[in-house]
């Protein structure tokens, strides 16, 4: 916690991460904060000036920006209140990230290009088309001898034209940067230029887990990572998935994937017995129709199981020169398939009116109309439209 006074309060718009409409509130500069504004490949804190949220922190030149849903009184004192998880979470994953850099800089030459710290995950962008197995294993093993070294991790400020900083590992300043420039040292290991928040001692990490690598950009590799407390929260989730599958697969978690394996073996030979017997059941269908002794202009039909091959057996059977066919397939209360078939101009009227009718989307050709039903419950309305469009093309039929 901080005690400090409000300098200004001005209404702004806050556009979600997420995406949505602009959240309206106020930009809050005090005279001094304990919240980080996300800046240098680090979120931003969260926190409370008095009882009000802080929903962003961003920084406009030297001055960090709240934004908050109320307004503040501009002179008046509040006391500050910072989200200390978020914040350790971040200190661990950002001092994380420096001793990974530097150790792999030292041991493979590798330099870091960029980096990311997500919700989820953080990554390291490495200047390299390729990162072996056997160094992403040598790597971790060595970060995190040097957490049980317990090395030190110290921050100092130099002048910017101090001739030190030319020495100090950076990926340049910020544009508007102004004052002097902050360097985090981890002793004996790296010195780097970084306005983030870091623990004092290697040992704060607990522990560094490398996931893997993937393809970066051009020429680049992204190294996946969790530091400390988020390698405790992986190991639980991971668990819990263990206990759940252990419990479904009646099986060790040492089986788990040979289980898995004959499940899906036996899924996919019933799911090609099944698109036998649909198809079986279509000719069948289609057969039935056509041995009627007084042909019909409407054929209509919904089954609940089915696919498009399943619609257009059926038409392929009953012929579609006469014919005017209404297949569906779906459950009746959700979204499911359409397929309109017969004479071409009639399809060709009719095909986008049934799609409207249905809820849904489709096209067609030579024909046939097909595609998705949002509503299934309207076939009815569909049917009567077929049937009134029949009766006026022919009203004897």
């Amino acid at each position: 916690q901080f005690t400090t006074r409000v300098v200004s309060c001005r209404a702004a718009e806050l556009r979600p991460d997420g995406g949505g409409e602009p959240v309206r509130g106020f930009q809050v500069v005090l005279e001094d904060t304990i919240l980080f504004p996300e800046g240098g490949g680090q979120p931003d804190d969260r926190g409370l000036i008095g009882d009000v949220p802080v929903l962003r922190v961003t920084r406009r030149g030297p001055e960090a920006v709240h934004f908050v849903p109320t307004a503040l009184e501009p002179g008046a004192e509040v006391l500050l209140s910072l989200d200390w998880e978020r914040r350790f979470d971040h200190m661990q994953q950002h001092s994380g990230q420096h001793l990974i850099s530097a150790i792999a800089e030292q041991m493979f030459g590798f330099k870091t290009t960029s980096w990311e710290l997500g919700r989820q995950r953080s990554v390291v962008e490495l200047d390299t088309p390729l990162v072996t197995a056997e160094q992403v294993t040598a790597l971790e093993k060595s970060v995190n001898e040097k957490i049980r070294d317990r090395v030190p991790v110290t921050v100092r400020e130099l002048a910017a034209d101090d001739p030190e900083v030319e020495t100090v590992r950076s990926r340049g300043l910020p544009d508007d940067h102004a004052g002097p420039v902050r360097v985090v040292d981890i002793k004996g290991i790296d010195s780097n230029l970084c306005c983030g928040t870091h623990v004092s001692n290697l040992s704060d990490l607990q522990v560094i887990k490398l996931l893997g690598v993937e393809k970066g950009k051009k020429n680049k590799t992204n190294l996946v990572f969790l530091v400390g407390n988020r390698v405790l929260k992986s190991i639980e989730q991971s668990h819990n998935t263990e206990k759940a599958l252990t419990s479904l697969l009646k099986n060790g978690p040492g089986e788990h994937v040979e289980a898995v394996k004959r499940l899906q073996s036996s899924v996919k030979l019933l799911q090609k017995n099944n698109l036998n017997l649909l198809r079986d059941i279509a000719v069948l269908i289609a057969r039935d129709f056509k041995s009627k002794p007084a042909p019909r202009q409407l054929f209509v039909l919904h089954r609940k199981e089915g696919d498009s091959e399943f619609m257009n057996i059926i038409a392929n059977e009953i012929g579609t020169e006469e014919t005017l066919l209404f297949l569906t397939v779906g459950d009746e209360k959700e979204a499911g398939l359409f397929l309109l078939a017969g004479p071409v101009e009639a399809v060709e009227n009719l095909g986008p009116r049934v799609a409207e009718l249905l809820g849904g989307k489709g096209a067609g050709k030579r024909g046939r109309f097909q595609g998705k039903a949002a509503k299934m419950s309207r076939r009815g309305e569909v049917q009567a439209l077929l049937q009134d469009f029949i009766s006026h093309q022919n009203p004897e039929a």
